[in-house]
């Protein structure tokens, strides 16, 4: 040993001078047995290594396990194979292996190989007793302590390899469950079953089932029995006894309870000892059916049934009355007959009060006679009760009254609430209701309360009604309500009557018309954008007339008017069409205004005419004119009419006969003449002042003056100075 030290030391040496190269050829892993392993089995995963290398030695590599990409074991090695043991190969086990080898700086991985594990162990199974009693229960564990979790368990409880019950549990975190099931009265002898089911991803994998030992269950109380008494048949009015029994196991110690039932009533029961009694006193036919008998625990329940027939002594009795339905005063006959007529003693009941001990009775009734009637008949100890017979006497219908709730009169469409009451009469009372003598609605009364009636009157209406009960008489009418019904203004129409236009000083007359509406009916005018009427009254009509004798200019425009009743007074006013009234001329003031047209033309005519006899005049006249308004000093053209007038030289010359050339000659050289400065300058303002000449001068006034206006007028325009700023008057 010491020699091979010598010799690595001496060899180490030289290796320290010397730089090694290596590569890893190949790796991968085998399974022994194999890649597919029966569960619980041994298995082996092999990881091998081909490595080459300049050395002469083998070089130290890591080599590195994983399941699933996480690392199992980390192994240092010197071989070129490295095992990892399973020792059980279980579910959990499955998955994807692979092993990696690192060799300094380089590194190589196989690829994936996948494991797989069939089967499932057998789970075990324990119960926590081997005998039980009725109505107790039985713990039942299944486990597989080889898997981990989470596991899927499903138990049974069997009979005779009979499923009786079974339960099913998913554990996530144990590999075990532990389940109850219940011992029940019809268990004898039990065994208990468990299979596990495990899932890995898709893969699911069922173990066989494994059955527990034997489990026996005794019983804790007996199932009841009946004794009846008498044995045998049982006739109506025999004494009757049903008894039910059990028997109870010494180590039961919970209370129990005993029950006889028939059908659904509870007509006996015991919470003590280990029977209970049902003892009518006599035996009827009522008392047949079946009767149940139950033993009830906490949790068990046993039950026996008998039917009991009995054998009717008699039939039951009827009751036979003439009539269910008798007016006041009528003959009532009661009669109880039983089927085969067997000798009895019979009673007559109303209410529960006896009204005769006989098999017949006979009375006059009155309405405290209604009620209930039956009778019994009895034979032995044995009594039988009839059916009940309802008897109903009827009081007469008095006469009803109708009668309305408005306080006021009823407005067209609206809701009216009508009564029909009589105050007298047996009830159910049955009430018609008649509209102008149809009658349609009806209604039925419990007690003598009125019955009410809806109604929507549109006119005016008569109504009555008629009431009518069991009682033979009939029906009764009630007096005549005669309803008045308010018919509101709906629409409004205004119109013009003789003509659209009215001559000036004629009368103009205004229609306003309701299309319906109940009197009295309040009409009121107005005119256009005003809202104080101009006229307004109340008539008992449907229509209104409104006329002014003599109508003007004034009276000219638009115009409306309104009509209400008092059924309008909480609702809307109609309110009718616009009109236009026109007032035009008379013919009369149209013939005055021609004449007044025509005499101003006249009068204009002779103006034209005198103006141009005037104006030859004037022509004749102007030299003498220039020259006194050239050489005059002063104020220019200051003339009064009286001076022109009584001036003869003036009254010469406007008669004088002078011809349009002459004047024309005459005006020439004074147009050419050159007038002073200071005579513009001075001559500013010319008056000429006109007198109202008197009647008898109107003519010659009248001429004169005009010739003098006609003179300045030409003068002013011959002389821009004097014209420009001159003012006639």
């Amino acid at each position: 040993m010491y020699l091979a030290l010598l010799g690595m030391l001496w060899f180490c040496p030289r290796l320290k001078g010397q730089e090694n190269s290596f590569t890893i050829n190949m790796i991968e892993m085998k399974a022994e047995p194999g890649w597919e392993v029966e569960n619980g089995k041994k298995l082996v995963l092999k990881c091998l290594v081909d490595i080459s290398t300049t050395s002469k030695l083998q070089s130290q590599h890591q080599v590195l396990f994983y399941k699933d990409d996480i690392l199992l074991e980390n192994v240092t090695s010197w071989n070129r194979e490295e095992s990892f043991l399973i020792q059980a190969a279980r579910i959990y086990d499955r998955g994807n292996y692979k092993c990696t080898v690192i060799l300094n700086n380089k590194e190589k991985t196989t690829r994936d190989y996948s494991l797989s594990v069939k089967g499932v162990p057998s789970p075990r199974v324990t119960v926590d007793k081997m005998e039980v009693m009725e109505g107790s229960t039985v713990t039942v564990e299944c486990s597989v302590p080889e898997e981990k979790p989470p596991i899927y368990f499903i138990a049974e409880k069997l009979e005779m390899d009979i499923s009786k019950q079974r339960k099913e549990k998913r554990e996530l975190h144990k590999n075990y469950v532990t389940l109850d099931f219940p011992i029940e009265q019809q268990d004898h002898v039990l065994i208990f079953q468990c299979q596990a089911t495990i899932s890995f991803g898709n893969f699911l994998e069922v173990s066989e089932f494994t059955k527990s030992d034997l489990v026996t269950v005794r019983e804790t109380f007996s199932i009841p029995s009946f004794q009846i008494i008498p044995e045998g048949e049982i006739t109506e009015g025999d004494p009757l006894k049903l008894k039910c029994t059990i028997r109870v196991t010494h180590m039961f110690q919970e209370d129990l309870e005993i029950i006889i039932q028939k059908d659904r009533e509870i007509v006996a029961y015991s919470k003590q000892g280990t029977e209970v009694t049902y003892a009518p006193q006599i035996a009827r036919v009522e008392h047949i059916g079946n009767y149940t008998c139950k033993v009830e625990s906490s949790r068990i329940s046993k039950v026996n049934s008998v039917f009991i027939n009995i054998t009717e002594l008699f039939s039951k009795p009827k009751l036979l009355i003439s009539s269910n339905h008798l007016d006041e005063g009528g003959k009532l006959d009661l009669s109880c007959q039983i089927s085969g007529s067997p000798l009895a003693n019979f009673t007559i009941q109303k209410e529960n009060t006896t009204i005769t001990n006989s098999q017949n009775f006979t009375k006059r009734v009155w309405i405290h006679d209604s009620g209930t009637y039956r009778c019994l008949a009895a034979i032995r100890n044995v009594t039988k009760e009839s059916d009940p017979v309802q008897l109903s006497v009827f009081e007469i219908v008095s006469k009803p009254r109708i009668f309305h709730n408005s306080k006021s009169e009823v407005i067209k469409g609206q809701l009216l609430e009508l009564y029909c009451q009589s105050i007298n009469g047996t009830p159910p009372i049955r009430y018609h209701l008649c509209k102008m003598n149809t009658c349609k609605s009806n209604q039925e009364m419990y007690s003598n309360e009125p019955a009410r009636f809806l109604d929507r009157p549109t006119a005016t209406t008569e109504y009555t009604c008629l009431a009518k009960n069991h009682h033979s008489q009939g029906s009764v009418t009630s007096e005549v309500l005669n309803v008045v019904v308010i018919v509101p203004v709906a629409r409004v129409n205004l119109s013009i009557l003789l003509h659209e236009e009215v001559e000036s000083g004629k009368e103009v007359v205004l229609r306003c018309s309701a299309d319906e509406g109940s009197w009295p009916i309040h009409y009121r005018f107005y005119r256009h954008n005003t809202v104080v009427p101009f006229f307004e009254e109340t008539l008992n009509d449907t229509y209104m007339i409104w006329y002014k004798s003599q109508a003007s200019k004034e009276d000219e425009g638009q115009y409306y008017c309104i009509a209400s009743n008092r059924a309008n007074i909480h609702g809307k006013i109609p309110k009718s069409n616009l009109i236009t009234v026109k007032v035009t001329l008379a013919p009369w003031m149209k013939g005055l205004i021609a004449a007044v047209i025509i005499a101003a033309i006249i009068v204009a005519l002779i103006l034209v005419a005198t103006r141009y006899f005037l104006k030859k005049a004037k022509a004749k006249q102007m030299p003498v004119v220039m020259s006194s308004l050239i050489l005059r000093p002063g104020p220019l053209l200051n003339f009064n009419t009286e001076k022109m007038q009584s001036d003869p030289s003036v009254e010469a010359n406007s008669h004088s006969g002078y011809n349009d050339d002459i004047g024309n000659h005459t005006m020439k050289p004074t147009n050419e003449h050159k007038e002073p400065d200071h005579l513009n300058t001075d001559v500013e303002y010319t008056e000429v002042e006109v007198l109202t000449p008197d009647l008898h001068r109107a003519a010659s006034g009248m001429v004169t003056t005009s010739c003098w206006r006609e003179v300045l007028a030409m003068d002013f325009r011959k002389a821009p100075v004097l014209g420009a700023t001159t003012i006639l008057r």
